[in-house]
């Protein structure tokens, strides 16, 4: 049976604490920071567009495999 999401909070409280977890998390946030420093400019905008091109061809084939269970109906 999948675990919900608040007991993987519990869980994941009892191994680290709150303090850790702060400070995880404020590490993360300047790691993106670091690394968008190293991207050339633009670099984010074109991904995220690219991103969104990509999930637009992926709702286009689910709508094709959709439509065309829907005509063998």
């Amino acid at each position: 049976m999948a675990t919900t999401t608040n007991e993987q909070n519990s869980k994941r409280k009892k191994l680290m604490p709150e303090e850790g977890r702060e400070h995880y998390k404020k590490a993360r946030e300047e790691m993106r920071e670091a690394i968008q420093t190293l991207l050339p400019e633009g670099f984010t905008e074109h991904r995220r567009a690219a991103r969104r091109e990509m999930l637009l061809a992926w709702r286009s084939l689910i709508d094709a495999a959709i439509k065309r269970i829907d005509e063998k109906a």
